[in-house]
């Protein structure tokens, strides 16, 4: 992750007059458009000086998904690249902002980032596609690693995924389920994302010759799943000669699931549990019950190579060494370990570039121009060259369909087996399903 650097001193650091101007300046327009947001302190401000701004938002403090962590691990990767010189010797400058799991603060945050004139945004997460993506095509600012959650972002010719989103994961679950389950119960949320939900793993189950999964749905920001818990075990026990599966897809609400999950489990004791990253982590795993709890046994896709993994040892060294204890960050959290892979991406982008321009136009030239970007063995080889994209119909902007297996063992998720494997046929199948 090293590059060809300038040996000079960023001017922003030796102007400390002029970066609480500009600090000042970042903090008016966050309140004056009422979105949450923030700056790295002391790295705020427009590009102008020879520094390079970029933003990255996540929903924080919503009575659904969060995901605090990853504008959290955006700071701390300004934090250490900074500390190292810059990108290139110049300044990173990253601003967040909350866009508070709702379509208008997504938009207001897309807005922002044109306003700022951010290169782009970066390692992101939110499931309004539609209304983000729009602001950022007309202001012409790539979007470099979201969390693919929606189709959007597997769509829009501004947007560089780092992974295959939910799609690759629950196509990926499916193949692994069908070799194992009987009758499969999918508890996900009932929104515009979710509904997609049910077709990827029905995709999967049926490249596995297996049939579809029931379809339960459940309110986004419920704190109770009594009745969907009820409906998923009577679907999974339905063929006493085989083992069923529940696949729970509920984001930062399956714990709450799982609460009533292992209530009602004790009736259905041969059901085993499946879910993705994103829904499921080590740390959900011990909060409930490590071992002893619902998730032992149990299968989970992932994007990346599990937490323990080797590869992931730059990440946690950066974190240690300038998250300074912010226990917003997890690095087992897959939101966190994507903004970790964006910003790798973007780092290799700037250092393409060397002493030439840095600017949104630049930074797409560069990925629509074919720079292979690697990420130490975190994905394969990324490029985002036309043929290098897949042909999934509903999915034009996929480049990356791997994922990994895990299973839950002592209470530890671990590698089921060595390696990605490749979701790019099935993705393929389930859009031409839904033709």
């Amino acid at each position: 992750m090293t590059g060809r650097r300038r040996t000079r001193t960023s001017p922003v650091l030796s102007r400390p007059i002029r970066t609480a101007v500009l600090s000042a300046g970042a903090l008016a327009v966050c309140a004056s458009i009422a979105v949450g947001c923030g700056v790295v302190p002391g790295v705020t401000g427009g590009s102008g000086d020879g520094s390079v701004t970029v933003m990255t938002w996540a929903p924080e403090k919503t009575a659904a998904t969060n995901k605090p962590g990853m504008p959290a691990m955006a700071q701390a990767y300004a934090r250490w690249i900074n500390a190292r010189g810059g990108l290139n010797g110049r300044e990173l400058k990253v601003l967040t902002c909350n866009d508070h799991d709702n379509s208008v603060d997504a938009a207001k945050c897309a807005r922002r980032a044109a306003k700022e004139n951010v290169v782009a945004v970066i390692g992101s997460y939110s499931q309004y596609g539609g209304s983000f993506l729009s602001p950022l095509q007309s202001a012409g600012i790539p979007y470099i690693g979201g969390y693919g959650l929606t189709d959007d972002e597997f769509k829009s010719p501004l947007s560089y995924p780092v992974n295959g989103g939910q799609p690759a994961l629950l196509a990926g679950l499916g193949e692994e389920l069908a070799k194992d389950c009987g009758p499969v119960a999918l508890v996900r949320p009932d929104t515009i994302a979710g509904d997609e939900l049910p077709v990827l793993l029905s995709a999967g189950l049926k490249a596995g010759r297996h049939p579809a999964a029931t379809d339960v749905r459940a309110p986004d920001d419920s704190t109770e799943y009594s009745a969907q818990t009820t409906q998923a075990l009577e679907r999974a026990t339905s063929d006493p000669l085989k083992r069923g599966c529940v696949v729970s897809a509920l984001g930062d609400r399956t714990d709450a699931f799982m609460d009533s999950f292992r209530h009602d489990r004790d009736d259905y004791p041969k059901v085993r549990t499946a879910s993705v990253l994103g829904s499921v982590d080590q740390t959900v795993i011990d909060a409930t019950g490590g071992k002893s709890g619902p998730y032992e046994d149990a299968y989970v896709t992932g994007w990346y190579p599990a937490a323990n993994d080797a590869r992931w040892a730059d990440m946690k060294q950066v974190i240690r060494e300038h998250a300074f204890g912010d226990n917003r960050i997890d690095p087992a959290d897959a939101g966190v370990q994507t903004t970790w892979i964006a910003y790798t991406v973007f780092q290799q982008i700037v250092e393409a570039l060397g002493d030439g321009e840095v600017s949104s136009r630049t930074v797409r030239r560069t990925l629509d121009n074919g720079l292979k970007v690697t990420t130490g063995g975190l994905t394969p080889t990324l490029s985002w060259r036309f043929e290098d994209l897949l042909a999934a119909v509903d999915f034009p902007r996929l480049i990356n369909a791997d994922v990994t297996y895990q299973v839950v063992r002592q209470g530890q998720l671990v590698s089921a087996r060595r390696g990605f494997a490749n979701m790019s046929k099935t993705l393929e199948s389930a859009a031409s399903s839904t033709l």
